[in-house]
């Protein structure tokens, strides 16, 4: 039986709630843990410096997150939804017991030999990444907080990505401190049941075939930020073509407008 990840465009009829839920899944397919940067990573074929850049790159993507999710319960009316999705916000910046995930990908910066200040300083971002974090961050500012919720869905397939990196980084690279591994166990669970409270929003308020290829849509956008993002790091460590790369060999790119110190004028 073919795939379908997409209803037909003049389909009037809904999906039933199982074959709509496979539909999601089949949107698998396109997740990241299919890039070529992420195959050759599980096969033990980036050097120290190139798993240094992912490990920074995506820092910022793991930094957005809880900030995206206090975007999300801002614009949620419904007590019901916010303490539960607020969890996610807790899970990432940490509460008593728990440092939280954003701690723990900073001790594995430190695993693969980066320093926490030169995380948190982005330094390293490349233009492509940032742009297409704040792609996202923006999305979930803006947009209704269901659909907000149905972009998480990416979740569905995370859990696959984190096991495959605790399988395979140890022997690849056996000199990552396994300290460092902390992030990918403790998302393990955490992706799971996040996942099945994303689903329940998503099979409730999709009622329509009209509503269920926008969450469709929504979803292959939150693939194409997870794609872009591993597009840039691909031309900038695998191909030696870092953004201005024809010009200067310096990393003259933007470090992030939003979070400069001075500002032209003041609000």
């Amino acid at each position: 039986m073919a795939q379908m990840t997409d209803l037909p465009r003049a389909s009037v009829t809904p999906l039933s709630p199982a074959a709509f839920r496979e539909a999601l899944m089949q949107k698998g397919r396109f997740y990241h843990l299919h890039h070529p940067f992420q195959q050759a990573m599980a096969n033990g074929e980036l050097n120290r410096a190139q798993l240094q850049g992912w490990v920074a790159n995506r820092f910022y993507y793991q930094r957005m997150i809880p900030q995206k999710d206090a975007a999300l319960l801002a614009n949620c009316p419904d007590a019901a939804t916010r303490r539960r999705w607020v969890q996610r916000l807790l899970d990432h910046d940490g509460c008593e017991g728990d440092d939280g995930g954003i701690d723990a990908w900073l001790a594995l910066g430190e695993a693969v030999g980066l320093s926490r200040e030169a995380l948190l300083s982005e330094e390293a971002v490349l233009p492509g990444v940032r742009f297409a974090v704040d792609a996202y961050r923006h999305f979930v500012a803006s947009a209704p907080w269901q659909e907000a919720a149905i972009s998480s869905l990416t979740e569905l397939f995370a859990p696959q990505a984190h096991q495959n990196r605790l399988e395979t980084w140890p022997t690849h690279y056996p000199w990552i401190d396994a300290q460092g591994y902390r992030y990918f166990r403790k998302r393990l669970g955490e992706a799971r049941r996040d996942v099945e409270h994303g689903l329940e929003i998503a099979l409730g308020v999709c009622t329509t075939a009209a509503l269920q290829q926008r969450a469709l849509d929504i979803l292959q956008f939150k693939l194409d930020v997870l794609w872009s993002m591993l597009d840039a790091m691909t031309l900038a460590y695998q191909l030696d073509r870092p953004p201005y790369h024809t010009v200067t060999r310096e990393a003259v790119y933007h470090r992030g407008l939003a979070r400069a110190e001075t500002r032209l004028y003041s609000p």
